[in-house]
């Protein structure tokens, strides 16, 4: 039989390397493949997590060093209080008063509002903020735009909390210490302050959820009383879930970091001299308006408010 020609109506209309989808999943591949400073970024987190893991978990270890991260402790169980208070107040909830225990414990007192919406708020607002603060430390601009976000909660904090002096000390030394940072290389080191931050944050979580409700059983947690009310299964299942969703915010916090911010480090100390400068810089045309003394006077401000209430 004579070989027939196929008509080119059932062509493909593309060839593979201009297929869609071979050429989204190459797009997607590409986005997905850090550069040289986003693997910088990642093996510093690596490290940040190994440091986090023995300091927080190795007994025993020189008291100075235990001391390092004993505020960042403090301030992601205050990530955790803080997410009960807000969506608490979403939810319509009076707010009594947010309080840190030296032992790294906290409460947050409210009344009203939706438990079904604000027991799991703790565990997960906490690990979606250190997610947040994660993408953020990919990039400098945006550890300061986060940093600006954090003093707003930090004055609604100090509001909730305003008889609590730990909470007092602790906010505002981590405001200095934010303050200090954006003045570092042009806020290089503030980058690695919010990623450290977030790190901290996502592991909190991560090993609060699995220490109170999966490995001890801890009958005073957050998922035993939302077991309480749910009623249809134990903490220990609702623990397992939080924590897989924790994992997944954590894991989404690095994608969005590689994919979002894309630029070099010298491209990022350019960015960085136009947006929000250090003041004295020489692109500091406002320098007397500079974020970092916005940041501490509104602090300031809002704590003089605050005692004289």
């Amino acid at each position: 039989m004579p070989y027939a020609a196929i008509p080119n109506a059932t062509l493909p209309p593309y060839t593979f390397s201009e297929h869609p989808l071979y050429l989204a999943a190459r797009d997607a591949q590409s986005s997905l493949t850090p550069n040289s400073t986003q693997r910088t970024t990642l093996i510093v987190a690596a490290c940040y997590v190994l440091a986090i893991a023995i300091l927080w978990h190795v007994p025993g270890l020189i008291e100075v060093l235990n001391a390092t991260v004993y505020p960042f402790k403090l301030l992601t169980v205050g990530f955790h209080e803080m997410s009960h208070a807000i969506m608490g107040v979403l939810t319509c909830a009076h707010i009594h008063s947010i309080e840190l225990d030296p032992d790294e414990g906290g409460a947050t007192r409210m009344s009203g509002g939706i438990p079904w919406l604000t027991l799991p708020a703790g565990y997960l607002g906490s690990s979606f903020i250190g997610a947040c603060l994660i993408a953020c430390g990919f990039d400098t601009n945006a550890s300061k735009v986060a940093c600006l976000v954090l003093a707003v909660f930090f004055l609604f904090t100090l509001w909730w909390a305003r008889r609590e002096i730990l909470t007092w000390v602790l906010i505002l030394g981590m405001s200095g210490v934010i303050i200090l940072f954006w003045f570092v290389k042009g806020g290089v080191a503030l980058r690695y302050f919010v990623l450290f931050v977030g790190v901290m944050s996502c592991l909190y979580v991560l090993w609060d959820v699995i220490d109170d409700t999966i490995s001890r059983k801890v009958n005073g947690s957050d998922a035993s009383s939302f077991a309480e009310i749910c009623g249809c299964c134990p903490s220990q299942v609702w623990g397992v879930i939080w924590l897989l969703i924790a994992f997944g915010f954590f894991a989404a916090g690095i994608i969005v970091g590689i994919v979002a911010f894309k630029e070099s480090a010298a491209q990022q100390a350019s960015d960085s001299q136009h947006f929000l400068p250090v003041p004295g810089s020489h692109n500091s045309a406002l320098a007397t308006a500079s974020p970092p003394w916005v940041l501490l006077a509104s602090i300031l401000v809002g704590a003089a408010a605050l005692l004289s209430w």
